[in-house]
């Protein structure tokens, strides 16, 4: 470990413990989601299962609640429920990444980790330079910079970032977001016999490529895997236009659905579809475990939007992790559902079996509180407006006549303003809801579609109703959750 780095890791450190009681003290701090110790904490990096323990790394600015300068911080767990989290895995200390170790992936080969991410340079003009730089790890708790192993191609900006890297056949391969020299997003497709030594194959996606005549100006993220004998390509695209109930967040997070042409170097895709419709979820990424599960993690924030408004900025930290999300692909659609292991973290249980809701709100004992897991089924399809209010700050309202779910949110900017977010939903099947401190993650009909946002209510505003306007058979199920 060189000087430099040494010393950016104390100073990190220093931060933590300064701000630890702020921290510890806000109420907003959440039970069974991962946070930052201080400061700002992005993307999910790096998430592998190696050696039986689940690694994640994350972007983290220890040092204000702004993007700036990233650190790589970490966190292992053995059953995707109890985390630890860990000595800082990178810091930016040296001339490819002095400006912030961006994201990146991890890859276990020959029993080691390696960990691909972005060295992220700004020159005395404040230009970007970017660098694609190599990590060996032989246990997953130390780490070695081996240095650069991809330089910037001539056909992109040097906004060109976020490695992911996968092996097939004898090869390994990456594929790097980035902006081409007419400031359109495309994806980049790297191949490596030996991980340090890359060729760069081309473009496979991005604007005038296929159906594609323009999709924003950037895309980050980039994850390619196969999952149920297709290739799902998942990245989160900026500098997209809002189109009515689409892309109303200030950048999105998506996928297609194709077939990658490794011959051709050439991915065959159908349409972009929003992986969430909540307000914040951004970058996610997977990884495949020992049993096959294809798991994602997503950033539960939105960079740059209103972040100084968040009201963990005062106790000197912002943002967070979903839950862990096992993803499934049936008739070309991308499902999410709740790790299993989430059970884990479920202590009493209540059970109402053919419930009838009507016009008046009402409450059921047992079902109330910060932290909650509930679960609703209807008993056929609702005929009128069915709408659950969670804690004074968020409602979940499916119309069928306008065959929509809506879920709505008191706005963290002033306390007052009701922000809406939408997506068409032709029959309302099953609903869970995850209610952490400061959070909300709906699932409905078996995670075919996913809200997720941040919300802040006050302490005593516990509360959840139930209403229909007509009368509805519904069975609910909740779990308090540790």
């Amino acid at each position: 470990m060189s000087n430099r780095d040494q010393e950016l890791k104390k100073l990190a450190y220093e931060e933590v413990e300064k701000h630890k009681e702020a921290v510890q003290n806000d109420r907003f701090r959440l039970g069974y989601h991962l946070m930052p110790p201080v400061g700002l904490l992005n993307d999910p990096n790096g998430f592998i299962q190696f050696n039986g323990e689940y690694h994640l790394f994350y972007q983290w600015n220890p040092f204000h609640t702004g993007h700036g300068t990233k650190f790589w911080g970490h966190y292992t767990s053995k059953d995707l429920v109890n985390w630890e989290h860990h000595d800082i895995a990178l810091a930016p200390s040296d001339w490819f990444d002095k400006n912030g170790c961006y994201s990146g992936s991890a890859i276990e080969h020959d029993g080691k980790m390696y960990l691909f991410y972005t060295g992220n340079v700004k020159d005395e003009n404040n230009e970007r330079e970017s660098y694609q730089v190599l990590v060996e790890s032989k246990d997953g708790y130390s780490f070695e910079k081996k240095g650069v192993v991809v330089e910037l191609p001539d056909e992109y900006t040097a906004h060109f970032r976020d490695p992911k890297v996968w092996k097939r056949g004898d090869d390994f391969y990456m594929v790097v977001g980035a902006q081409s020299k007419e400031l359109t997003g495309k994806v980049a497709l790297m191949r490596s016999k030996d991980l340090y030594t890359w060729e760069h194959l081309g473009a496979i996606a991005g604007a005038h490529m296929g159906s594609i005549e323009d999709f924003g100006y950037m895309w980050e993220c980039p994850d390619l895997f196969e999952l149920d004998g297709e290739d799902v390509f998942i990245f989160s695209p900026q500098g997209i236009e809002p189109e009515g109930m689409l892309y109303n967040n200030i950048y999105q997070a998506g996928y297609f659905v194709g077939k990658m042409d490794y011959e051709n170097v050439r991915y065959n895709h159908g349409e972009f579809v929003e992986m969430d419709r909540g307000f914040e979820f951004y970058a996610p990424q997977t990884t495949e475990d020992e049993k096959g599960r294809r798991i994602l993690f997503g950033w539960l924030g939105m960079p740059e939007e209103r972040e100084e408004d968040h009201p963990t900025i005062e106790h000197k930290w912002i943002h967070a992790m979903t839950i862990p999300r096992e993803l499934r692909l049936t008739e070309g659609k991308l499902y999410q559902l709740p790790v299993e292991e989430l059970k884990q973290l479920r202590q009493k249980e209540v059970n109402y079996d053919q419930v009838q809701l009507d016009s008046t709100s009402q409450a059921f004992a047992g079902i109330e509180g910060e932290r909650l897991e509930l679960e609703l089924e209807t008993l056929g399809n609702p005929t009128s407006d069915l709408t659950i209010e969670l804690r004074n700050h968020a409602s979940i309202i499916y119309s069928p006549e306008k065959k929509q779910f809506t879920l709505t949110r008191v706005s963290f900017v002033d306390g007052k303003t009701i922000e809406e977010r939408h997506c068409y939903l032709d029959a309302l099947q099953n609903l869970r809801v995850f209610l952490d401190s400061s959070t909300i993650e709906v699932f409905i009909n078996d995670g075919a579609e996913v809200f997720t946002a941040r919300i802040y209510p006050e302490a005593d505003e516990l509360g959840i109703s139930f209403k229909s306007e007509k009368p509805t058979s519904v069975q609910l199920k909740a779990w308090m959750l540790y």
